[in-house]
């Protein structure tokens, strides 16, 4: 992949995007982070406490002639494992047996994973080629989530061209139900203490 490239950002940054670039006055910023060798393609600590966090991602692939297809996959946190620091890979469940990803990949191997953290605003965008594998239970049985209540098909594995982060513009900030609960419960619980030592003080008796 990225031996067809002379930075790592032309995975996305084509001649085509490079021109648009120019003409609108953006490319001189982003040559810049081509003097620096393009964007990360190796996980790093902040990508790697990022991915943990995960319970949620959008993979995009294109068929031969170039449709394009995005498909949400999730599960609980950590289900995006990190195998090294260039390779991704996750179990896929079984779903409504469309195989529009798998029949894709079959005949294009270039992918992308779209990560959101609306709770923090972040995103990450990570560039590749992926394959799927369908004959080795074992591996696919070290990725599943343990006590997860899903029915594991196959394997996606994602090896690492090029990553970028976004700013937090125009991400709506949005919270995880299960978060919103267990604050609300801690916000309750904490009421629950002050009203019993509320209670307890105006039951105490009076100063002499």
């Amino acid at each position: 992949m990225s031996d067809l490239h002379t930075y790592s950002s032309d995975v996305a940054f084509t001649p085509s995007v490079k021109a648009i670039q120019a003409r609108k006055g953006s490319r001189g910023a982003y040559a810049h982070v081509e003097e620096r060798g393009g964007w990360r393609t190796e996980i790093d600590e902040n990508l790697a406490a990022f991915l943990a966090q995960a319970d949620s991602l959008y993979f995009a692939t294109a068929s031969a002639d170039g449709q394009p297809y995005i498909q949400h996959r999730g599960g609980p946190k950590r289900f995006l494992k990190i195998l090294d620091k260039t390779t991704l890979a996750f179990a896929d469940y079984s779903g409504n047996r469309q195989y529009i990803t798998q029949g894709n990949l079959s005949e294009n191997p270039k992918a992308q994973i779209f990560l959101m953290d609306y709770a923090h605003r972040r995103r990450v965008k990570i560039w590749g080629e992926a394959r799927v594998v369908d004959d080795d239970p074992a591996l696919l049985q070290s990725l599943m989530p343990r006590g997860y209540g899903a029915r594991p098909e196959q394997v996606i594995v994602f090896r690492i061209a090029a990553w970028d982060t976004n700013c937090p513009q125009h991400i709506p900030q949005k919270f995880d139900a299960a978060d919103v609960a267990a604050a609300l419960a801690a916000r309750d619980a904490r009421i629950a203490e002050l009203e019993a030592e509320l209670a307890a003080a105006k039951a105490a008796p009076a100063p002499v």
